[in-house]
């Protein structure tokens, strides 16, 4: 995590976000534990679940729409992110968002953008058009 704070793709303000709010949380042996147990889950129970999923034949049957940081790892990691996903759902849909791996806090507007324009008119939490 600290290596960030170097990257030469983080801003100023992306760099005093991540030390405010990830400093803080980093204080907090509690939140440390439940980052860890979060990683690792990735990595042991939740990819066995995928695992089982994909042997099994099941696939998402509903739209998914799929929302990254264009400031962050995850092309670099997975290429197509896009790709990925259709692997396990039929219509996928969504791209980069702007902003560095914390999008709802450095980007809340284009993030809320793309999930009302997901969601669609009449969605909760959506305005009336």
């Amino acid at each position: 995590m600290f290596e960030d704070f170097a990257d030469a793709r983080v801003d100023a303000g992306e760099a005093r976000l991540r030390v405010r709010h990830g400093g803080r949380a980093l204080h907090d042996p509690e939140t440390v534990h439940a980052m860890c147990e979060d990683y690792r889950a990735g990595l042991g129970v939740d990819r066995a679940a995928d695992d089982a999923d994909r042997a099994a034949g099941r696939r998402i049957g509903c739209p998914l729409l799929v929302l990254w940081a264009a400031r962050d790892d995850m092309e670099d990691l997975y290429g197509d992110v896009l790709a990925i996903w259709r692997d396990w759902a039929g219509d996928v849909r969504g791209g980069p968002i702007e902003s560095g791996h914390h999008m709802a806090e450095e980007a809340p507007e284009r993030l809320a953008a793309e999930l009302r324009a997901f969601l669609g008119p009449g969605s909760p939490g959506t305005p009336p058009v």
